[in-house]
């Protein structure tokens, strides 16, 4: 039942984003946003990112394709973060600069509302399954929800009050919080997620120490029972 409720999320999650890439990449070409254009390859590799869940879902030990699709989200962050870093840089000494989006700024705030619940779902699904990819997907999602609110306000300086250097500057924060979160990927860091294949096991021994240990209490009660009886 909850691995279904994870497909459920990651179909919505891949929709949304390919939906949300194509606006964002579109947008940002025309207007020259380096934010937005950054914005729209992070929806790319949420759309990754929820594809590796899938296909790890999708194996009879799902456990044993955990290693390689952490491996799969950290990669995307990384490059991620370099190409919007390289842009960002570009842009802010060079005589490129960007216009006002009324389509850019609808689709940051939409995205704002929309992320944290599919965010939060997933993450909560995630952590009751125990799958430590799904909360890292569930992170990225998050991400999304701050890359967002950072490209919103980079917009809106830009667009209220001229500073076209917000957008690049957005930009960046953007290629900082995905070297994070591609850290975190790394490592396996998902926020107390417990990998499936990482829940405690007993050994021979244990098992054999616990059952003799089970049946000296039984047999300790049953004396005292006795004892009473008498």
């Amino acid at each position: 039942m909850l691995g279904r409720r994870i497909r459920y999320f990651v179909a919505a999650t891949i929709t949304y984003n390919v939906i949300e890439a194509a606006v964002a990449l579109i947008e940002g070409a025309r207007v020259s946003s380096t934010a937005l254009i950054g914005f729209g390859l992070d929806s790319i590799i949420e759309v990754s990112s929820a594809a590796a869940v899938a296909w790890q879902c999708s194996a009879t030990n799902p456990e044993s394709r955990e290693k390689i699709t952490l491996r799969i989200i950290a990669f995307s962050f990384f490059a991620l973060a370099v190409y919007v870093a390289m842009n960002a840089m570009r842009a802010l000494f060079g005589s490129e600069v960007a216009t006002h989006s009324k389509v850019g700024i609808t689709l940051a705030a939409v995205s704002v509302a929309v992320m944290p619940v599919l965010s939060w779902a997933q993450r909560r699904a995630g952590r009751e399954l125990g799958s430590a990819t799904a909360v890292a997907d569930a992170k990225q999602t998050l991400l999304c929800t701050y890359l967002s609110a950072v490209v919103l306000v980079g917009l809106l300086l830009n667009s209220f009050f001229g500073w076209s250097w917000a957008d690049p500057i957005a930009a960046l924060v953007v290629a900082g919080l995905a070297v994070k979160e591609g850290l975190g990927a790394w490592k396996g860091d998902t926020c107390c997620a417990t990998p499936i294949s990482g829940r405690l096991t007993l050994t021979g021994k244990e098992t054999t120490a616990a059952t003799d240990s089970f049946r000296a209490q039984m047999l300790d009660s049953r004396n005292v029972y006795e004892w009473q009886q008498f």
